[in-house]
C-alpha cells in the first residue's frame, strides 16, 4: 500500500516538474520584463513569504476561505437535505433556486461592497454566494438515490426524524456530498481572489493587484505561485480528510 502511494505520488510530480523545469529554460534565456527568470522570482518569493508577508496577507486570505466554505457545507447540506426530501418545498423555491444558482457570485461584489464594505464579512458572504450551490445540488442528488427500500425499512422500524437523516439519510448522501465540497473548494479560493481584487486592504488577492499596479512583477509572480501552492494543498488535504471519512463506502464497495 506505502508502495502505491509512493508510486502515485511520484506519478503526480511528474509533469509538474517538467513544466517548472521548461519555465525555468524558457524564462532564463528570455529577455521580458513580464516574464522574469524563473530564479529570479523565487529569490523574491523566499524574500516575501517565508516569514514576512504570511500573517499580513495570507492568513486573511485562509480565513475567509474557511468561514465562507465552513458556512456553505452547513447551509448547503441542511438545505440540500431538506429539498431532497421534500418534493414539495423543492417544487415551490425551485424558480427562486435557479434565479439565484445562475447569478454569478462576482456580480454581487458592488452591491456586496456598498452593504457590508470592505472587510472578511464580505468577502466570505461572496464565497458562500457561489460556494453553497455545488454543495446543495450534490445533497439533493445524494439524498433523493437513496433506494425507496431504505426508507421501507426506516419506518418499518420506526426510526425518529434526527435518527434517520444523522444514521440513513447523510452517510447515503454523503459521497455526493464530498463531490460538492470538493468542487465549492475551487470555487472559493476563486471568489477569495476576486473579493481580495476589489474590496480588500490585505490578501493574496490585494498583493497580487497591488504588486501590478506598481509593475513590481516577480512580486506579483510570486503571489500567483503561492496561490498555486496554497489551493494544491489545500486540495491534498481534503483528499485526505475524504480518503478517510468515506473509507467505509470504498469497503463496502469492494
Amino acid at each position: 500500500m506505502m508502495k502505491r502511494r509512493a508510486a502515485d505520488f511520484g506519478m503526480g510530480l511528474i509533469l509538474p516538474l517538467l513544466l517548472i523545469a521548461l519555465w525555468w529554460v524558457t524564462s532564463t534565456a528570455a529577455d521580458s520584463f513580464y516574464f522574469p527568470p524563473l530564479p529570479h522570482v523565487l529569490d523574491v518569493f523566499a524574500d516575501l513569504w517565508v516569514f514576512d508577508l504570511v500573517p499580513v496577507h495570507v492568513f486573511p486570505s485562509l480565513a475567509a476561505i474557511g468561514l465562507g466554505l465552513g458556512i456553505s457545507i452547513v447551509l448547503g447540506v441542511a438545505l440540500g437535505v431538506l429539498l431532497g426530501l421534500s418534493r414539495f418545498v423543492s417544487d415551490m423555491v425551485s424558480p427562486v433556486l435557479q434565479f439565484l444558482r445562475y447569478l454569478p457570485a462576482v456580480a454581487l461584489l458592488p452591491l456586496a461592497i456598498q452593504l457590508i464594505g470592505i472587510g472578511l464579512e464580505m468577502r466570505v458572504l461572496i464565497i458562500v454566494l457561489g460556494a453553497i450551490w455545488p454543495i446543495l445540488l450534490n445533497t439533493m442528488d445524494g439524498v433523493r438515490g437513496i433506494h425507496p427500500a431504505v426508507g421501507d425499512v426506516a419506518r418499518s422500524t420506526r426510526l425518529d426524524g434526527p435518527t434517520w437523516i444523522f444514521r440513513i439519510v447523510l452517510p447515503a448522501a454523503s459521497p455526493q456530498i464530498f463531490t460538492g465540497i470538493r468542487a465549492s473548494l475551487a470555487v472559493a479560493v476563486v471568489l477569495m481572489v476576486a473579493s481580495e481584487l476589489l474590496g480588500s486592504s490585505r490578501g493574496m488577492g490585494y498583493f497580487i493587484l497591488e504588486s501590478q499596479r506598481q509593475f513590481s512583477i516577480p512580486e506579483m509572480w510570486s503571489g500567483m505561485i503561492l496561490l498555486g501552492i496554497i489551493g494544491y494543498l489545500l486540495n491534498v488535504i481534503f483528499g485526505r480528510v475524504e480518503h478517510h471519512v468515506l473509507a467505509w463506502h470504498r469497503l463496502s464497495r469492494s
